[in-house]
């Protein structure tokens, strides 16, 4: 049978009707997990949820307690905005003042609404309101904003990796943030350049600590992985000065320590822009020597020149870098921390430093409320 052009225009208009109205409900439905679309939705089922609680309430209250208007308004919290959560409390205090008005005195028996029902669905309320206002600050729904840390920590980490060694090298690090948390200002990007034959690491320690560092710390370290071996190794410091600087932040400096390892040779650069030194494990005397660079803070002014030391880890060598949460206290000097870690690192000499990086962290600063990263580079005997 064949159709008319009408016929056909017809259907093609249905169509994109259709695939019209799909779009809009796919969009609808991104733009509600991105924190832009509407909770008209959520609104309405939760204002249908208070009145089918105070019914419930009124008639059989060993079930359906007064305070059980709490619920709505937590859910309210988590997914509706400032505005339309007041509408929401407006209606929960409505229902509360109907079931007073139909229960009548609080005294007269153990069912009545109480002021400490009044005061516990007011105190969840303002805590609500409080997630609500974090919400709509942060523009991410509850449901994905577990969801974007774990995936910011994991960023964090994954850039943190470093690259597999060739045979006769291995590496050990350990980062802690301060306080538990799952963030830290402390960061490592790593790279094999010149055809896998130069490794270069940078350590670098973000101002401030934990949670308060920890965005800084993944902008910086995406920043630094991108130019880390897109860069001759001397450029890369200016570089990274320059970008903290063009960043205006309250707090933008940052210390970092720049590690350019022939793997071949074992020779080394260190470069270092108001980092702590670099300790030298020499095999052949068993002792622990410090290899520091010249230069200043990042982020402090522009135009910044760092100097570098130079060493070589011959078989049985290690280098150990580090943060200035590992070694500083409040009850102590850098020299005295660094003394510390020298000491509890003589414990790996003679069986190795596999896994040591940990426990030294565990041994020298295990409960100190800073971030701290410890990194060791070995090279086999």
């Amino acid at each position: 049978m064949t159709r008319g052009p009408g016929a056909e225009t017809l259907t093609a208009r249905m169509r994109r009707r259709l695939l019209r109205a799909r779009i809009g409900v796919r969009k609808a439905g991104v733009d509600y997990f991105r924190g832009d679309g509407s909770d008209w939705l959520a609104l309405v089922a939760l204002l249908a949820a208070i009145p089918a609680i105070a019914a419930g309430t009124l008639w059989h209250s060993e079930w359906f307690a007064p305070t059980a208007l709490v619920l709505p308004i937590i859910a309210g919290g988590l997914l509706l905005r400032p505005a339309n959560l007041l509408v929401l409390y407006a209606a929960s205090a409505s229902a509360l003042i109907v079931e007073a008005a139909l229960f009548g005195p609080y005294d007269e028996g153990p069912d009545r609404i109480t002021p400490g029902t009044v005061l516990v669905v007011a105190a969840v309320g303002l805590f609500g309101l409080l997630i609500a206002q974090f919400r709509s600050r942060v523009g991410v729904p509850w449901r994905r904003g577990g969801t974007m840390l774990f995936d910011l920590r994991e960023r964090i980490r994954i850039q943190s990796a470093l690259p597999k060694l060739p045979t006769g090298w291995h590496h050990e690090m350990a980062l802690r943030p301060a306080g538990g948390q799952s963030f830290s200002g402390d960061f490592v990007v790593a790279s094999r350049t010149q055809g896998g034959n130069i490794l270069e690491v940078v350590l670098t320690d973000v101002s401030g600590k934990g949670m308060d560092a920890a965005s800084r710390a993944l902008l910086l370290s995406g920043a630094f992985g991108g130019l880390l071996g897109s860069l001759p190794p001397h450029g890369f410091l200016p570089a990274a000065n320059g970008y903290l600087l063009r960043q205006d932040w309250d707090e933008g400096f940052a210390t970092s320590i720049h590690l350019v390892l022939d793997l071949e040779s074992g020779d080394y650069e260190l470069l270092s822009a108001g980092h702590l030194p670099a300790l030298q494990l020499s095999a052949g005397t068993g002792r622990w020597e410090e290899k520091a660079g010249e230069g200043p803070l990042l982020g402090v002014y522009d135009g910044a020149q760092f100097d570098p030391v130079k060493g070589t880890l011959r078989p049985g060598d290690v280098l150990m870098m580090f943060t200035d949460g590992l070694v500083e206290a409040a009850d102590r000097d850098i020299a005295e921390g660094i003394d510390r870690l020298t000491g509890e690192a003589e414990r790996y000499v003679h069986g190795g430093f596999a896994g040591a990086a940990w426990h030294l962290i565990e041994a020298v600063a295990k409960d100190v409320n800073d971030d701290r990263a410890l990194l060791l580079i070995c090279r086999d005997a």
